[in-house]
């Protein structure tokens, strides 16, 4: 019942509401102040009683329970508790102990016990026999078969039968008068009351997943194989084949020397791949070294040559030719049953074979000047038009330097500034000049703001001589492909960024990466240069994927396409700044507010008088909505981008359904509307592009005048892995 302290507050509170000679709103100030926590102190009160209460109820009733039930067992009255559901508790009768002294009774127990022993070997039997019928039991009941059971699973016959671990011989213990379960608080018990019924529940719902139908083993006897894959209720395990250097026991080695972009070389790599043969690629155009090696052991710079070992096997034409006769696996067997000797080719080794350009880099003519300008100037930091410029120094006093150095006049001076500023030393800490005589600011390339942010930026700037662009160019191209044969699936759909990322030409490319800083971009071609940002767009999306990732939400997408970077040419690159500032001219990426480039920014000179929509279909951002990766030479550069732009489109970047008319488009052409035009100029121009099936739909959706309605795919940016 509610304590009288409960009804005591509720009457206060109703007479203070009649009697009360003040208005409403202030005796409901009243009685938050005075009743309301009396009444909240008597309701916890009335609670906790009430529990006690209800506690001490349920403990006398678990304390003394129903008299239990008597069972006959061979002849004896034992009792079995009501608590226990098993019937594994027993418990003698009061009457057997009835009249003996505890002596006797211990004595009896112990009898018992012996008895116990001698009879278990029967017991175990009787067990059995009980466990068929079970068994028998449990498969008759019911129609799902399971009736809170494990089903046995049957044992396949490719497997030893599993044998059953030794379990010791139960004994029979006999019980005190309270069982455990009668002495566990209410509470505990309760705990492991659900426990157990959890854990029954787990078990059913783990017999649930074992799969019906009859097992099937799938055999290739084309490779005299037996079992190739086995199914198992709920389980799969497939058995990996064997490679053929296993089946042969290979010993030795295989090497081929390539170059990047060899169709021939591509086809002794796939062959190698597809016999699942173990071979080391020595790509010249990786290694320019290795190019005189071949010449000494072929007598010849032709690509692919292939090596048993130090034994020379020859090219595509020999190595089709033994195999259509069927002795390359005799060749096999007999050249590399027999360890790799060293007169083979030598396997390239992860920081070395470095050609002649890395391991002699000329000097620029200008770094004498520009470690003196170094270390001579007050380099400070300064309020300038009412901001403050980090790390610059004044153009006159870095005139006075160079004058007094070079013992010459005010224009000789002049002109090396200018030389030191188009070379990428120095620049204007706002863009308005290269070198000019009068106050203004610069400050040397190494403590640009966004320097530390650029991932080819390691410690101090490259000094040595800029090497010509078509140069640098044409390696990145040779060496990014180089790079995609050896790692990435013969489409092109998914790359192995983490072998990449470990690999010797992956390091040859970062060092690539270093002499880009101050190379002079004005040098290159419209196609030339067309291809050099295409290229550098996909090398930096794949050095973006290994140094932080694929980009999973908006946030990663912000780091990935804006704020990983490298310096080129003395400026900063970002991902949607080449696609966005350089390749589109300008133009604002999707969602965004601004454009890339500001008024007067130096970088505006290399994009292209007019933007071309192929662009889109050249670029990887390594997400499986991409385009496939794919590097592009400046001779072919257009013919590359339209093939590439027929492969993304057969590729389901387009689905027309002539029944709805409807169109199903890739969402890049969403995102990037303005370059591709109308929705129906868009068709008109994807026509070009597409297989004559695709084409003849898209000319009579065109062609009725009927409404033609427009969906958009979903972006998928999980990674190309």
């Amino acid at each position: 019942h509610p304590p009288p302290v409960l009804y005591t507050s509720i009457l206060i509170f109703i007479s203070l509401y009649i009697f009360s000679p003040f208005n409403h709103s202030v005796f409901i100030a009243l009685v938050f102040v005075f009743s309301l926590p009396l009444f909240l102190y008597s309701l916890l009160l009335f609670l906790l009683v009430s529990f006690f209460s209800l506690s001490e109820i349920i403990n006398k009733k678990e304390m003394n329970p129903e008299p239990p039930k008597d069972v006959v067992v061979d002849d004896k009255k034992i009792n079995i508790s009501n608590g226990d559901v098993n019937g594994t508790v027993v418990k003698l009768d009061d009457q057997l102990g009835a009249g003996f002294s505890d002596v006797e009774m211990k004595k009896i127990i112990s009898e018992k016990k012996e008895d116990c022993s001698l009879n278990s070997v029967e017991m175990n039997k009787i067990g059995e026999s009980n466990a068929k019928e079970v068994n028998h039991q449990i498969q008759s009941n019911g129609t799902n078969g399971y009736n809170n059971y494990m089903p046995a699973i049957k044992a396949q016959a490719h497997f030893p039968k599993p044998q059953p671990p030794p379990q010791p011989q139960p004994e029979l213990e006999r019980s005190q008068s309270v069982s455990p379960a009668e002495s566990m608080p209410s509470i505990g018990k309760y705990i492991k009351d659900r426990s157990t019924t959890l854990s029954a529940a787990i078990i059913k719902r783990l017999s649930s997943l074992t799969e019906d139908g009859e097992d099937f083993v799938v055999k290739n006897d084309s490779l005299n194989l037996e079992v190739t894959e086995i199914k198992i209720p709920g389980v799969k395990v497939i058995v990996k084949l064997k490679s053929e250097d296993e089946r042969f026991d290979l010993k030795g080695r295989i090497t081929f020397f390539s170059r990047s972009n060899c169709r021939d070389c591509t086809a002794v790599r796939k062959f190698f791949r597809e016999k699942r043969l173990p071979y080391v690629e020595i790509n010249i155009d990786v290694f320019p070294k290795r190019a005189k090696e071949l010449v000494e052991r072929t007598g010849k710079s032709e690509v692919p040559q292939i090596f048993f070992n130090e034994k020379l096997l020859g090219g595509l034409v020999t190595l089709n030719s033994l195999r259509n006769s069927g002795e390359l696996d005799k060749r096999m067997r007999e050249l590399l049953s027999q360890k790799c000797p060293d007169g083979a080719p030598k396997v390239p080794v992860y920081g070395f074979d470095d050609d002649e350009d890395e391991e002699e880099e000329e000097k620029d003519e200008l770094l004498g000047i520009v470690k003196l300008l170094r270390q001579s100037l007050p380099i400070q930091d300064r309020l300038i038009k009412m901001k403050i410029v980090k790390n610059c120094f004044a153009g006159d006093d870095m005139l006075e330097v160079i004058i007094h150095h070079l013992d010459c006049g005010r224009k000789k001076g002049i002109e090396t500034g200018r030389q030191l500023a188009q070379k990428h030393f120095i620049k204007h800490v706002f863009g308005e000049n290269d070198f000019e005589e009068g106050r203004h600011f610069y400050r040397f390339l190494e403590h640009e703001p966004f320097i530390t942010a650029c991932f080819n930026f390691r410690i101090s700037v490259n000094d040595s001589e800029p090497k010509s662009p078509s140069f640098l160019a044409d390696k990145l191209a040779r060496l990014m492909t180089a790079i995609l044969e050896a790692y990435a699936s013969d489409d092109r759909h998914h790359v192995d960024y983490h072998r990449i990322g470990k690999s010797e030409e992956f390091r040859r490319y970062l060092n690539l990466t270093r002499d880009l800083q101050r190379v002079d971009l004005q040098l290159l071609s419209p196609d030339e240069r067309l291809a050099f940002f295409l290229n550098l767009y996909n090398a930096m999306a794949i050095h973006a994927v290994i140094t932080i990732g694929h980009p999973e939400g908006i946030l990663d997408r912000r780091a990935f396409f804006g704020d990983f970077q490298y310096v080129i040419g003395g400026y900063p690159y970002s991902l949607s700044v080449i696609q966005n500032g350089i390749l589109r001219n300008n133009r604002k990426s999707p969602y965004s507010l601004v454009r890339p480039f500001g008024n007067g920014d130096r970088r505006l000179k290399f994009a292209p008088a007019k933007v071309n929509p192929l662009i889109h279909f050249g670029l990887c951002n390594g997400t499986r909505s991409s385009p496939t990766v794919r590097f592009f030479t400046a001779q072919g550069v257009e013919g590359e981008l339209r093939g590439a732009a027929r492969e993304y489109f057969q590729n389901g970047a387009i689905e027309i359904n002539l029944d709805k008319r409807t169109v199903s488009l890739t969402r890049i052409i969403k995102w990037f509307s303005v370059d591709f035009g109308q929705e129906k100029d868009v068709l008109r121009w994807v026509m070009n592009y597409l297989d004559t099936t695709r084409a003849g739909l898209l000319t009579h959706l065109l062609s009725d005048g009927g409404p033609i309605h427009f969906v958009y795919q979903d972006y998928d940016w999980a990674g190309n892995l």
